[in-house]
């Protein structure tokens, strides 16, 4: 399982990175293991208002659906439109082209409650 160091981690399986007050975010490798084969991301919009540990998108795969939280309030700046004909991306690179969305954080210091990818790979072997 990748789990990459320069990340956090949400107990929900999202990872975010951090440049400047935005963070980039999507689920983890482990996560899309779990669910299997990705055929439907839903990106939120631009623009939308997202708060933290609130669901505000979903993943669906041919095992299930299953709902994304935000490990960080905000306002989402930025979405991974390339989703939309290409959701197999979260399985394929989920760090990179299968990243969903970028948000404004209005409360960095949220990130405190994360986890870095000790803990993270902790909590998943557990």
């Amino acid at each position: 399982m990748n789990v990459p160091d320069e990340l956090l981690y949400s107990s929900d399986h999202e990872w975010i990175q951090i440049s400047g007050n935005r963070a980039r975010m999507g689920i983890t490798d482990f996560a899309q293991d779990a669910l299997g084969d990705v055929v439907y991301v839903q990106v939120p919009d631009i623009g939308v208002t997202v708060a933290n540990g609130q669901s505000f998108s979903e993943v669906e795969s041919t095992k299930s659906v299953s709902d994304i939280y935000a490990p960080v309030s905000g306002v989402v700046v930025e979405v991974n439109a390339a989703l939309g004909s290409d959701p197999a991306a979260v399985n394929n690179d989920p760090y990179g082209g299968g990243w969903i969305c970028v948000i404004e954080m209005s409360d960095p210091s949220q990130t405190a409650q994360l986890i870095d990818a000790v803990s993270y790979r902790a909590l998943t072997e557990s």
